[in-house]
């Protein structure tokens, strides 16, 4: 599906660096272009493993779809239903992490896999459970939520128990692959790279995901208050060296933070022109 000739015009003038124009985050029929254009097409995540069981589905709503994943006979199966009418989806699974694609012919998936499986592999996410999970609604577009978790000078005043451990110089957190690796981050890659844990930045061609191993501050191990772990036992083998956090974010819908001794995944879903479902799971050790 294309875009109408209006919103390319629009894209195509607006100024680089700046927001979109208003329209885009409120208008109802740039929604409806978002939904066919963008969360229809693409790969969106949906949950972990752990969440479906024989007796137990997963299920969602993307725009005007009823998704669900349950398990048959041990395989994983994703179905949609609209207006009454169901019908298979793709379904992939990478790491402990589930994928779903509403589109006749999705986009390839496996380089998305092949590029971050070696990162997460360490976390054994697949091993996992989840011991705490919350639903926000926050009354913006989807894009504007997007907008907000990448602008990085808010931490300081926003959270401030996350700048206790996680670095909020945007040299450190904006680290992308044409700027200047910063010291503390690139001795980090070394350390990590040389203990066997895949750790430097990459990022798809066209922007879709990215993944890297960050360094906490002062050695710290965990997000928490006074930057030690939280859970007493590791969600995997880091042979000896302190892992930081690594960082996962696969557009549209998700984000994510591999520690030590917990993983945390953010889901994002549209559910209107000015409002989207955040959810937020923390996974730890059996």
């Amino acid at each position: 599906m294309t875009l109408p000739n209006d919103l390319l015009a629009e894209l195509r003038t607006r100024n680089e660096n700046y927001s979109l124009s208003r329209d885009f985050y409120s208008n109802d029929k740039i929604y409806q272009t978002d939904l066919q254009t963008i969360w229809y097409q693409s790969w969106v995540f949906a949950g972990h493993p752990c969440e479906v069981t024989a007796e137990q589905s997963l299920d969602f709503s993307l725009g005007e779809y009823q998704v669900r994943i349950l398990r048959d006979r041990a395989k994983l199966v994703a179905t949609a239903e609209k207006d009454g009418q169901s019908r298979p989806i793709h379904c992939r699974e990478v790491e402990g992490y589930l994928f779903i694609s509403l589109a006749e012919t999705p986009d390839d998936f496996t380089a998305f896999a092949e590029t971050v499986s070696p990162y997460m592999q360490v976390h054994h996410v697949g091993e996992l459970k989840i011991a705490a999970q919350s639903n926000i609604i926050e009354y913006g577009n989807w894009k504007l939520v997007l907008e907000n978790n990448r602008e990085c000078y808010h931490c300081l005043s926003n959270h401030p128990e996350l700048i206790i451990t996680y670095p909020e110089d945007p040299a450190v957190t904006g680290t992308d692959a044409n700027s200047e690796v910063p010291e503390m981050v690139s001795s980090h890659w070394q350390k990590c790279e040389a203990a066997g844990l895949p750790s430097v930045f990459k990022i798809a061609d066209d922007g879709t995901y990215r993944v890297a191993r960050m360094p906490l501050l002062n050695n710290f191990t965990s997000y928490t208050m006074d930057g030690h772990d939280a859970v007493k036992k590791h969600v995997g083998d880091f042979k000896g060296v302190n892992p930081g956090a690594l960082v996962l974010f696969h557009y549209p819908s998700s984000w994510n933070h591999f520690l030590d001794d917990h993983v945390i995944s953010f889901r994002i879903l549209p559910i209107g022109p000015q409002a989207t479902l955040v959810t937020t799971k923390w996974l730890v050790h059996k």
